[in-house]
């Protein structure tokens, strides 16, 4: 399997099963399905699937769509794991061991972050000019994959924001949470109810709730009014489409109640709040 997958795109469809990857994309959002959640993913955030995961990708666009995708030949991460776990007496005497570890990453989007951000550009950077020198690329990927390591180290730590007292529930939890997340980042546009959050992430309502605030410091529905108003914000800055048109497309309902909200996130109403800038 090619290593890095750099192409551009209005339209595409693949099914099937793949390597662990890290999926970015650029001037657009391309939509991923596995079997357990649905994933937009856009510039600024990138998309991680395991080893053998099943899933879908749509682009439906009407300008280019960017993909810049990794692929990661099998159990290179273990070895990785391995040889940073692993004392150098046993490294030494049993330097091609087997693996012992499987890692299980949490598959959801992931913000950029200090670890994988800057190893990313500098890929993307070189990759145009080296892609030929297997060496150059094979040490990348042992570096991206170190530095994956370390996302699922703080991963694990963020997973003790909710309160369980068995680690199994608790991942499991965090999962669950994190598929509703993504489902509301992919589909803020459209009307969305508590109960299709909640059924996303196969929790009760109340325990969507209580659990979706310990670990995000709010609730389902102010994420997605969050999500909302961002993106409004984002038309109105690059866009001519007017104030009635960004409300409606970006998922409200109501001008004024969007008016509204947005004077009370960004101190202007949108009309306002374009001219000032």
């Amino acid at each position: 399997m090619t290593a890095i997958l750099h192409a551009r795109s209005k339209s595409y469809f693949w099914k099937g099963k793949g390597a662990l990857s890290i999926k970015t994309f650029r001037n657009g959002r391309a939509f991923y399905h596995t079997g357990r959640g649905h994933f937009a993913v856009a510039e600024g955030s990138y998309l991680l699937l395991n080893h053998g995961q099943e899933y879908t990708i749509t682009i439906e666009s009407e300008v280019p769509i960017e993909s810049f995708c990794i692929f990661f030949p099998e159990n290179l991460v273990e070895e990785v794991y391995r040889s940073l776990a692993a004392s150098n007496e046993q490294l030494l005497d049993d330097p091609f061991a087997p693996k012992q570890t499987t890692i299980d990453f949490v598959e959801k989007t992931y913000s950029y972050d200090e670890w994988i951000a800057p190893a990313l550009s500098q890929l993307r950077a070189e990759y145009t000019n080296k892609q030929e020198d297997s060496a150059w690329l094979e040490e990348m990927l042992y570096e991206i994959a170190q530095n994956l390591l370390q996302v699922h180290r703080q991963v694990n730590k963020d997973m003790m924001k909710l309160q369980s007292l068995k680690a199994s529930t608790r991942e499991e939890l965090f999962k669950r949470l994190h598929v509703c997340h993504d489902f509301i980042s992919a589909y803020y546009d459209q009307p969305i109810t508590l109960a299709e959050m909640a059924r996303a992430a196969c929790l009760s309502p109340n325990h969507l709730l209580r659990s979706y605030k310990q670990l995000f410091g709010m609730s389902p529905g102010q994420f997605l009014t969050e999500m909302r108003l961002k993106e409004a914000k984002t038309l109105l800055l690059r866009t001519d489409k007017s104030v009635t048109d960004i409300c409606l497309e970006v998922g409200f309902q109501s001008v004024s109640s969007f008016s509204g909200l947005f004077a009370k996130r960004f101190a202007s109403p949108p009309s306002q709040f374009r001219q000032k800038k």
